[in-house]
């Protein structure tokens, strides 16, 4: 015989409903922890948050954190990489070809693409680029570019 007469889920959905309180507690201790540190991610604020005594998941720490736009951005990767379709200039160039790569005069459609490749000891600072020019009537290679950086850190 069963000692409740609630489903189980509901107990246990009403048992944690308390925690959209804890949250906003939690989420102003991360907001303390933030204004001291700007550049803690949520693994610092999860690992300061233990050393005041506050048990938090690193995924809920992460989630909150995210919600409310305090997420670290200053040591993400994504925000450093390069994208070759938007350029120096920051805005896309216009598609001229629309997929259509097939042509019957030569020199008419002429396409190219830098390829960055390490050399030497396969460091950071040692970069080779190649950029071949080919040609969509014949599918010939018709002029290449090399060229070999080395970047000075002072």
């Amino acid at each position: 015989m069963p000692y409740a007469t609630i489903k189980r889920s509901t107990f246990y959905y009403q048992a944690h409903r308390h925690e959209a309180k804890d949250n906003q507690e939690l989420l102003q201790v991360i907001k303390d922890i933030k204004q001291q540190n700007p550049g803690y991610g949520y693994r610092p604020v999860t690992d300061e948050l233990h050393h005041r005594g506050i048990k938090a998941n690193h995924k809920r720490v992460s989630r909150l954190m995210s919600e409310n736009g305090l997420s670290s951005l200053m040591y993400n990767r994504q925000t450093r990489k390069y994208d070759s379709s938007i350029g120096p200039q920051g805005k896309k160039a216009m598609n001229r070809l629309n997929r259509r790569f097939n042509t019957d005069r030569p020199y008419q459609k002429m396409v190219t693409d830098v390829s960055e490749y390490r050399y030497g000891n396969m460091s950071q600072d040692k970069r080779v680029y190649l950029s071949p020019i080919k040609d969509l009537c014949s599918g010939e290679i018709v002029s290449y570019n090399i060229a070999i950086t080395r970047l000075l850190i002072l």
